[in-house]
Formats: structure tokens, C-alpha cells, sequence
């Protein structure tokens, strides 16, 4: 991981998620009280999630669902945007996810960047292999590698590819990459982007990984993950 890059990373995307809030905070109230008028519930959707060195915190999100408290399902975490619980607004800031709009907020308190590995939430921190656990070297990305390559269609283990590859190469030219892929899925659809993952691409980044990373950084990295709250 280029350490340098990804502090000027931080350090830029404070900025431009302050601008990025000034610009859009139209659009955030538009937003806010279309939500309101549907059915008068809350606005925001807060839901923990696993960060930088295993640190909790709260990630946000506008409201798309009648119920938040439905029973969470690991093998089958996307909700689809014709779900009966999905309400009318839901649908439409879900299509052109403009329901991630508030984790600008998450960007400016330090919790997030723009681009990196999508924070998933504490329920699959013990699901991690030990050469995973690079992903939590950085602070998590309103979008990622992973979403621009099928996000939902993708399996859980090639969303976690997806991620440790991200942090080992981290780059300017891989960001506008996915920056580019991020304009395109909005118009497209998850789907029309899907690349799953081969055996062979597994091997590669393991191997790569486990080369750069000694046995006690990763156990490091795994004591952090239990330890962290």
C-alpha cells in the first residue's frame, strides 16, 4: 500500500466532501423532505459497520426503508429495489444511489474516504481468511473496487478479493478507474459490470499479499479487529 498517496487521499477528500456538501445540500433537503412526506418517518438510516483497525462506527445512509429493523441475512445482504419494504423515494435515491449521499458526513468526521474497500457490517468480522485482513489498513470508501465490479452480484469472498486487492495497489490511475466505473454503474446497473472472481486471481493476491505481510503483521491486524470497539 502506497502510505503517502493514501494520506494525501484523506487529507483531499476532507475538502472535497465539505464542498461536496455546500453543493449538494439542495439536494439534501429535496431529499429529506420528500422522505418526510412520504410516510413522516426518519430521514437518515444510521447502521454500524467495521472501519480502520477494526473501529465501529455508524455509517449513514437516507432512509429508502418502510421497516429498518428487519432480520439481517448474511447470505443474502442486497435488498432489491422492488422489495414491498422499499418505499417510493427508496426506489428512486437507491437507482442512482443517492441513498450514500449522507456518508459525505462520514468522510468529513474521518470515518470514510471517497474510494477504498465498502465497510461491511460486525457480523462478518470473524468470517475474515488472515490475508483479508489488509482490508482494515484503511479507512473504508463510499465507493469501491468491489462495487464497480458487481457489488450485490458478487459473492461475499470476491467482495473481500476485490478489497484486499484495492489496498495493495491503491493508486491515482485505479481511483479515476473507479471513479469512471462508479458514473457508468449509476446509468448501467450493478449487473451489466459483474466480474466475478477465478481460483487462480485468489492464489495470486494471497501470495502477494503474505510476501509483503509477515505472520505478525497479520496477527496484528486480527488482534485489532477482536480488540476494537
Amino acid at each position: 500500500m502506497n502510505k503517502l498517496y493514501i494520506r494525501i487521499k484523506y487529507f483531499i477528500d476532507f475538502f472535497v466532501a465539505l464542498a461536496a456538501i455546500a453543493v449538494t445540500s439542495p439536494l439534501f433537503l429535496a431529499i429529506s423532505l420528500a422522505i418526510k412526506a412520504e410516510d413522516g418517518g426518519k430521514v437518515i438510516f444510521k447502521q454500524l459497520r467495521t472501519g480502520k483497525n477494526g473501529k465501529k462506527f455508524y455509517c449513514y445512509k437516507f432512509r429508502s426503508m418502510k421497516r429498518t429493523d428487519v432480520a439481517f441475512d448474511k447470505e443474502h445482504p442486497v435488498i432489491a429495489g422492488d422489495n414491498a419494504n422499499v418505499t417510493k423515494v427508496g426506489r428512486f435515491i437507491r437507482k442512482f444511489k443517492i441513498d450514500e449521499l449522507p456518508q459525505l458526513f462520514n468522510i468529513v468526521k474521518g470515518d470514510m474516504c471517497f474510494i477504498a474497500p465498502r465497510p461491511l457490517m460486525p457480523v462478518y468480522d470473524s468470517d475474515y481468511k488472515d490475508w483479508e485482513l489488509i482490508k482494515f489498513e484503511m479507512r473504508p470508501g463510499l465507493t469501491g473496487l468491489g462495487q464497480v465490479n458487481g457489488n450485490g452480484y458478487l459473492s461475499i469472498s470476491d467482495r473481500k478479493y476485490y478489497d484486499a486487492y484495492y489496498v495493495m495497489h491503491a493508486s491515482p490511475l485505479l481511483d479515476l478507474s473507479i471513479l469512471c466505473k462508479t458514473v457508468l454503474l449509476v446509468f448501467c446497473g450493478e449487473g451489466k459490470l459483474l466480474r466475478p472472481v477465478n481460483g487462480a486471481q485468489y492464489t495470486r493476491l494471497r501470495r502477494e499479499v503474505r510476501l509483503r505481510y509477515s505472520s505478525n503483521d497479520i496477527l496484528c491486524a486480527q488482534l485489532r479487529l477482536r480488540t476494537a470497539k
